[in-house]
């Protein structure tokens, strides 16, 4: 049974949990701009003192490490969570979920193109008793072509099969601990938090910003990185692909029942049954085609699976600082 959480909204501990990978050129300034921020809404009243940063190291190569153990030296509001190695976006935000402390918890990239202006206003939800607040975008003009149709197509094809997300939200959000508490009942490998957390339910809201260009850096998600979170996304939280094959397969039994009846229909009462290549070959290749492509829609399925039995642990701590 979960357990219940008493919950005074006001002035709540807040921690802001910041995945990293290769981020030394960002980290100084975001490590700036967060305490800034946390300085500016202690004195208004708006979160308690002890409220922290935490910076989750994924597996960086760089000196992103080095630079959060300086950080959290010098500032006891700097804190750091290193992880044995890299994981990967979503299971390094989901270690500083579990890992943090706080009443609320933000999470954010440290690219700082999250708008941080949005950060006082999701308290302001959060106070008004929501447990989930979303921050969305409220354009994309700022993207280029490609980026904003394959955002575009994504969010519909999600929609049209059925999956609960909300569309231009990636992981800018707040989540209360009640809220956190049961996000940890959710035991998926395969991890998609955008999908994972509007099922959590609780009262929720949305907070929208707008897109700043990334302060340094470059980005880590690459085109394929991107098709794997989306072939993620749609495998975990949909069975209609596997429920076309199932449709698929019908429509392709019923038209070469039909083939088959018309032939045979040929060769006994007329005398046009002339054997030729196409009607030969474009049938081969039509039904190989077909079961091709349902054997890998079905095996990608069964690999989900595989990687769910085997339970392993979707992220290991080094040490925290």
């Amino acid at each position: 049974m979960q357990e219940e959480f008493v919950i005074d909204r006001r002035q709540p501990r807040v921690g802001v949990v910041v995945p990293c990978l290769d981020e030394e050129a960002v980290l100084p300034e975001a490590i700036k701009r967060l305490g800034e921020l946390l300085d500016g809404l202690v004195v208004a009243g708006k979160l308690a003192a002890s409220s922290r940063v935490y910076f989750v190291d994924d597996g960086s190569r760089d000196s992103t490490w080095e630079l959060i153990e300086q950080a959290a030296r010098r500032d006891p509001r700097i804190a750091g969570i290193k992880l044995s190695r890299n994981r990967g976006h979503q299971n390094a935000l989901l270690a500083g979920l579990f890992t943090a402390e706080g009443d609320v918890l933000v999470s954010i990239d440290a690219d700082l193109q999250d708008d941080l202006s949005a950060i006082p206003r999701m308290i302001d939800e959060y106070g008004r008793g929501c447990d989930v607040v979303y921050g969305v975008r409220a354009d994309r003009s700022s993207d280029g072509r490609f980026k904003r149709v394959s955002a575009e197509t994504f969010y519909g094809l999600m929609r049209w099969l059925g999956a609960e997300s909300v569309t231009n939200h990636a992981d800018f959000r707040l989540m209360s601990r009640r809220a956190v508490e049961a996000l940890k009942l959710f035991r998926e490998v395969n991890l998609f938090l955008r999908g994972i957390v509007p099922l959590v339910g609780f009262r929720s809201a949305i907070v929208r910003y707008d897109r700043l260009e990334r302060f340094a850096g470059s980005s880590k998600y690459s085109l394929a990185r991107m098709l794997a979170m989306a072939l993620d996304a749609v495998t975990s939280f949909s069975v209609f692909p596997l429920r076309l094959i199932t449709l698929l397969g019908f429509v392709v039994f019923s038209l070469s029942t039909a083939m088959a009846f018309w032939t045979l229909w040929a060769r006994l009462f007329t005398n046009q049954a002339v054997p030729g290549w196409t009607s030969t070959t474009l049938p081969i290749y039509l039904l190989g085609g077909l079961q091709i492509l349902c054997l890998g829609v079905i095996g990608e399925y069964l690999g989900k699976l595989y990687q769910e039995a085997k339970s392993r642990p979707r992220y290991i701590i080094e040490k925290c600082t």
